[in-house]
């Protein structure tokens, strides 16, 4: 995944997606807002992973595989097989009518920023070069100078969001220290057209919540993760990794609708 390094001397980090980041101001801002558009996902249209936070690990995996990533097991929603490839949002930007949308994509285009002076201070950030941006919007910015309702609703989104990341460090640390982590691998067989079987080619490597240790663990610590909402997401991970079938035959799917039909004769 690429990231862009948010191009202003008060601020730092880097932020998936947004190419132009700006700090959100009446003075830059104040005649620009967004226009609907059922391409408005366009910007996440090559994105075959995209960050999740734990309390979305129910409604995601009833789409993708939520897997976990990286040296701080960073949880992702699986949305292709291949770098590029997204399987749910088509090239043109239009969402599968089904398909849970995850938040880190849903709050676009703004987005919190760390200041560079005090990390702890949060500057709210647009990405100048969406393409939805406009100087006739019919969801301004501000209103007579002041944050519209549109902006108050998403700075509102973005606090909510925040929180959540907060609460999905905490889990994955959790399992981290309960040893509950393994590596794991998905791999894909293809079918020949006689019939036989191709070699078995790797479609993924990464983290997931090992069942085995889980059951291992004492007693009192599965109440514990009961009590405290984690069994339920751990199980809905789990659940999850049967998705990557649905994943290949998406791929099957759309790969078969691309071969070029045969002439009528």
């Amino acid at each position: 995944m690429e990231t862009t390094t948010v191009q202003n001397p008060s601020l730092s980090g880097q932020v998936l997606f947004y190419q132009q980041p700006e700090l959100l101001s009446r003075e830059a801002h104040g005649s620009l807002g967004v226009n609907r558009s059922e391409t408005a996902f366009a910007f996440a249209s090559g994105a075959n992973v995209v960050p999740l936070t734990v309390p979305e690990f129910g409604p995601a995996s009833l789409c993708y595989p939520v897997i976990f990533a990286g040296e701080q097991y960073n949880p992702l929603a699986v949305m292709g097989l291949s770098d590029g490839q997204n399987l749910f949002i088509s090239p043109e930007g239009v969402l599968e009518p089904d398909a849970y949308m995850p938040a880190f994509i849903r709050r676009y285009p703004f987005v919190l920023a760390s200041a560079a002076d005090d990390a702890e201070r949060m500057l709210v950030c647009i990405d100048r070069s969406y393409k939805n941006i406009s100087e006739n919007p019919e969801l301004p910015f501000f209103d007579n100078g002041e944050p519209s309702e549109y902006t108050k609703n998403s700075i509102e989104f973005l606090n909510q969001f925040q929180t959540q990341v907060q609460l999905t460090s905490s889990f994955t640390q959790m399992l981290q220290e309960l040893g509950l982590f393994e590596p794991r691998t998905t791999t894909f067989t293809p079918r020949n057209a006689d019939g036989t079987t191709g070699e078995p080619q790797k479609i993924a490597e990464y983290f997931a919540v090992s069942e085995e240790k889980l059951k291992a663990l004492p007693a009192d610590k599965l109440v514990e993760l009961r009590d405290n909402g984690a069994l339920q997401q751990i199980y809905a991970h789990l659940n999850s990794l049967f998705g990557w079938d649905r994943l290949t035959a998406r791929v099957l799917s759309r790969a078969a609708a691309q071969q070029p039909q045969p002439a009528n004769s």
